[in-house]
């Protein structure tokens, strides 16, 4: 027996991380998003790759337009002073207090607006303030930090730069600040952990197979209703033809915003940081996105997931499409 037991060991200690890994993946997450419209597009698939692996996930998204973490710090701060004011509610009708105490909530994620992301300055000292204002009502949360990603490299930000100083001139530039601030302000607030959105993005547009090239035959001034350039493999938004309260229809550029597949990548990166187990060969692929696609993003995001060290288990059979 002695014997038979000295021979498993070296087995154990090869297969003792898999297993832990497998015994740390959770069955069900609850998660609240503290962001703006970035924390939305980065979890609107999420749901769907949750329910095609068989987790259970139950998200309520705090959604602030444009928002910083001292957006919501104020608002905070509104509704401790007057509870009965509505500018210190969320469109629930509750605080965010109330919020972080409805759920034992597994994880709080919290991200910079995505126009300031660039300037470690503009996390201090919201970040630990709010940091320690989601630990006051939700002591046992995980406080996770959300890398929001850079603008399309075609954005007017990069084409007509304002020449402010600090201000990136570029998309490369952009990631290269918002990577360093994400870094330093989670190792600031004690080392959380990141979901790695924006270096899942950069890892696709500088793929020479992937990457999004502008078009630069199409003309915007020129251009007829209806007619949009070439925007293969873009993950942003783009160029788009609007109806505007006037009812008129215009074309306009947004190189902020996730488009699908943009949509999909965060997704896929916040499902492997959240239930540890890999968004490779999950079943789940939305309308709009072909399977090749779909499978390019999922090996992108775990890419991104797994060079931040974050260990994840293998795909298991899908329960649900």
């Amino acid at each position: 027996m002695l014997r038979r037991a000295i021979l498993l060991l070296p087995f154990l200690a090869l297969f003792a991380p898999l297993l832990l890994a497998e015994e740390a993946a959770p069955s069900t997450v609850k998660l609240l998003t503290v962001g703006n419209s970035f924390s939305a597009n980065a979890t609107k698939h999420l749901p769907g790759l949750a329910k095609a692996a068989g987790k259970n996930l139950i998200h309520t998204p705090l959604v602030i337009g444009g928002a910083s973490m001292q957006v919501h710090l104020d608002k905070a701060k509104l509704h401790e002073a007057n509870p009965a004011d509505p500018k210190g509610l969320y469109t629930n009708k509750r605080g965010l207090k109330e919020w972080l105490a409805a759920e034992q909530w597994d994880v709080v994620t919290i991200q910079m607006a995505s126009v300031k992301s660039h300037d470690i300055a503009n996390y201090r000292p919201s970040a630990s303030e709010l940091r320690d204002y989601i630990k006051k009502f939700a002591p046992k949360s995980e406080i996770v930090v959300h890398q929001t990603w850079a603008y399309r490299v075609d954005d007017p930000r990069f084409t007509k730069p304002t020449g402010q100083p600090g201000e990136p001139a570029t998309q490369e530039a952009m990631y290269q600040g918002l990577t360093s601030a994400y870094n330093t302000i989670a190792q600031e607030l004690g080392g959380l952990r990141i979901i790695p959105t924006g270096d899942a993005f950069h890892i696709a547009d500088n793929d020479p197979q992937w990457q999004f090239q502008p078009d630069t035959v199409f003309n915007p001034k020129a251009a007829k209703q209806g007619e949009l350039p070439n925007q293969k493999h873009s993950l942003h938004m783009g160029w788009q033809w609007k109806k505007g309260k006037d009812g008129k229809t215009t074309l306009a550029m947004d190189g902020h915003h996730a488009n699908i597949a943009g949509e999909y990548l965060g997704g896929c990166c916040f499902f492997e940081v959240l239930f540890k187990q890999s968004c490779v060969g999950n079943t789940y692929v939305p309308k709009g996105l072909t399977a090749e696609d779909a499978r390019y993003l999922q090996e992108t995001a775990h890419k991104a997931v797994a060079a931040r060290g974050i260990e994840t288990t293998a795909v298991k059979a899908a329960a649900v499409k």
